[in-house]
């Protein structure tokens, strides 16, 4: 028996250190292979998870395989799923004490402010795939919803809380169905976003493309005025505005994956001064207060001096490929950076590390107070309560890890019918892989192709990983 209690020990401190790239390590292996029948075999295996606390990313998941693998509408079926969970979520109070007691793994996984915009893009995008503007157009819609939510949330200027390329998106969409007015205030507000906050935040200004797109929209607008201005301040004073003959091609780049969380410990010292209980670590410059009222609870807290909190953090996973550009009738169209995911993820986990902080900290200072008064009564039962308080102390490692790094994207104006392209990926060193691809152009019509790099310059996954 003894030996039995020490087997499910071991498996439960195992189990409970994982992170959430380990738990799913086999999915994650397949999908990174691009083995992408695999992992939605694997997916489908694991099928109970849809009615867990970790719902919404097996929906996420399950939505982007799908639709690498063409399968649209199956994928806008589990992405609708993930939209949904996102509008209904409700904190459910009875979870949140418990992850007081135990960690925040124990909640629901809600999802990152990006993450909830681009279901909304993948989900845009398999419409657009299948011909259907009409839904997409309510895709974009919501997208405009989910935007002024973010601002709604948010008040100080170095948070994230507009997003340039969903505003580019729209505009894409909105033109695709021939709005252009729409369809040139979307791209406006985008290139507003691009240099009042992406500027600023990521270090990243719009894509060239974008000013061509907001020439031509302003030009079938009829709007002269505006025009004008901005063929004066992109300095394109030589743009004119020729129909196209054929047909167009908006191509995106999704390239690598996002960084995975995982967890790093924080050693703070304690110490009291009345009713206020401080957490410092000189170190990191970090410091944070708490009131105590209950005498019990200052009288258990008293005899702490040091406690190790456990707090997410991003491992990045660099890409692979430098740049890439699409060839089409024998010119060379590059792929243009219009969504730094990676850089957009570590900015939305440092806008809550505060909070983060002060959840942890409380509930690391509850777990000691139990423990303390419960050694009180029995060493023994107390010293069990300190290494389970121990073994369960996690950060949340949860996130959508099958999003890309980044999304590029280009415009190319196509003769009617079947093109053969190239699309050529470009790595640092000058190393090129080619992929050829035919599409089919249709006149008067915009035709959506995606292309995925799932390879990162990551190596070596150690167990913090």
């Amino acid at each position: 028996m003894k030996h039995c209690g020490f087997i499910l020990f071991t498996v439960f401190v195992v189990t409970s250190c994982a992170t959430y790239y380990q738990s799913n390590l086999i999915f994650n292996q397949e999908f990174e292979r691009g083995n992408l029948d695999a992992a939605y075999k694997t997916l489908q295996n694991e099928s109970a998870q849809a009615n867990t606390k970790k719902r919404l990313l097996y929906f996420f998941n399950t939505g982007l395989v799908l639709s690498m693998l063409g399968r649209y509408e199956e994928s806008n079926t589990f992405f609708e799923k993930a939209y949904l969970f996102g509008e209904d979520y409700r904190i459910n109070y009875l979870y949140e004490a418990a992850s007081y007691l135990s960690n925040p793994m124990v909640t629901p996984y809600r999802g990152e402010d990006h993450e909830h915009l681009l279901v909304l893009y993948y989900k845009a995008i398999n419409y657009l795939k299948m011909k259907n503007t009409e839904d997409a157009l309510v895709e974009c819609r919501r997208l405009n919803t989910r935007l002024q939510q973010l601002s709604d949330r948010y008040q100080s200027k170095e948070k994230y809380e507009h997003d340039a390329f969903i505003h580019l998106l729209m505009g894409i969409i909105y033109e695709a169905d021939h709005d252009y007015n729409n369809a040139f205030i979307a791209y406006r507000n985008s290139l507003d976003v691009y240099r009042n906050d992406y500027a600023r935040l990521f270090g990243m200004t719009e894509p060239p493309q974008l000013h061509t797109d907001l020439l031509r929209t302003a030009w079938l607008s009829g709007l002269t005025d505006e025009f004008e201005k901005y063929k004066s301040d992109f300095q394109m004073t030589d743009y004119v505005y020729k129909p196209n003959e054929g047909g167009e091609l908006i191509f995106f780049w999704h390239n690598g994956l996002v960084p995975i969380k995982a967890e790093w410990g924080v050693d703070f010292m304690i110490s009291r001064m009345g009713n206020m209980v401080y957490f410092i670590n000189q170190q990191l410059g970090l410091s944070f207060s708490f009131p105590v009222e209950d005498e019990k609870q200052q009288s258990a807290l008293a005899g702490l001096q040091v406690v190790r909190v456990a707090f997410p953090k991003y491992v990045e996973r660099p890409t692979y490929f430098a740049n890439a550009a699409v060839n089409a009738n024998g010119n060379a169209y590059p792929l243009q950076l219009t969504e730094d995911v990676n850089r957009i993820a570590f900015k939305c986990l440092q806008e809550r590390m505060g909070i983060e902080f002060g959840k942890a900290l409380l509930r690391v200072a509850l777990k000691k107070v139990e423990e303390n008064q419960i050694r009180k009564q029995d060493e023994t039962l107390g010293a069990i309560v300190g290494l389970f308080n121990a073994v369960t102390e996690k950060a949340d490692t949860r996130n959508w890890q099958t999003l890309p790094h980044s999304i590029s994207y280009c415009r190319i104006s196509l003769p009617e019918g079947n093109n053969d392209l190239h699309f050529v990926a470009r790595t640092g060193t000058g190393r090129e892989v080619d992929h050829p691809i035919t599409v089919n152009v249709q006149k008067g019509q915009t035709t959506f192709h995606t292309f995925s790099s799932l390879e990162t310059a990551y190596t070596g996954y150690n167990p913090q990983y």
